[in-house]
């Protein structure tokens, strides 16, 4: 085996790698002063490396103690390594039944924040849609909650949502049936409580239908399932049906997750 030059190895990328390394290991929120003590760094490099990380999506941190976390990006590293997660190992075939019934795409998504505390859904798995006029996405790309079915029930059913986020990022409308206000928001996302799932009518693309359910554990968003495509198909004859087939589906997926 050849001898490695560590003569070429960079400091600073070490210890950042030393970082995730022992979020990982810690497997939960720590503090910077933790860090630095357990691995012998400045708490100014244990902070610069943080700060660098959180602005690129691999730890977050929870504003209310200002601790740290693995953040999603790392998940998604490691599911583009083919490293499949007990999650989503669960939902698949769910995922695929829904997609043999109506032939669309089907999502898995999960709730994360950006850099500047908004909520956003990241896409975990999916299956494709069968038919050639299709609603496509892609694995680890990110989505505004207000404006697609799984990020209202992301947004509806997880903990210590703060929709006042909103008030200093503004919601961007993006068709004329975006929702824009923070009370139109906590409106919709009443209505998506009471009845289970909730629907992305054309509002973050023109001619684009989605509807969507929580995955709950203990009655907690852990993830949503989603069903989208065109619009002409999604609200045909059939509409009421893939709604009630998608809400039962996701109360199948929450039990299952919750053995």
């Amino acid at each position: 085996m050849k001898e490695q030059n560590t003569s070429v190895l960079i400091n600073s990328v070490n210890r950042t790698l030393d970082i995730l390394e022992y979020l990982f290991r810690v497997g939960g929120e720590v503090s910077i002063s933790q860090i630095s003590k357990e691995l012998g760094l400045y708490k100014s490099t244990v902070y610069r490396s943080l700060a660098t990380l959180q602005n690129r999506g691999y730890v977050k941190q929870n504003p209310a103690n200002d601790c740290y976390s693995l953040g999603i990006k790392t998940f998604i590293l490691g599911s583009g390594a083919r490293i499949e997660s007990e999650l989503e190992q669960t939902v698949h075939p769910y995922m695929q039944q829904l997609n043999d019934r109506f032939h669309e795409s089907v999502n898995l998504s999960v709730l994360t924040r950006d850099v500047d505390g908004v909520y956003k859904s990241v896409i975990l798995s999916k299956v494709d849609s069968k038919l050639s006029l299709s609603a496509y996405t892609n694995i680890g790309s990110l989505n505004e909650c207000y404006c697609c079915a799984v990020g209202k029930c992301l947004l509806t059913f997880s903990d210590s949502i703060d929709l006042d986020v909103y008030r200093e990022h503004p919601l961007e409308r993006f068709t004329d049936t975006t929702i824009t206000s923070v009370e139109a928001l906590r409106a919709e996302l009443d209505t998506v409580r009471m009845q289970g799932y909730a629907i992305d009518n054309e509002e973050r693309e023109i001619g684009l239908y989605c509807i969507g359910a929580p995955i709950l554990q203990n009655g907690v968003a852990v993830a949503a399932i989603s069903l989208s495509g065109p619009t002409a198909r999604m609200c045909g004859s059939d509409q009421a049906e893939r709604i009630e087939y998608i809400r039962q589906l996701s109360a199948e997926i929450s039990q299952a997750v919750s053995i």
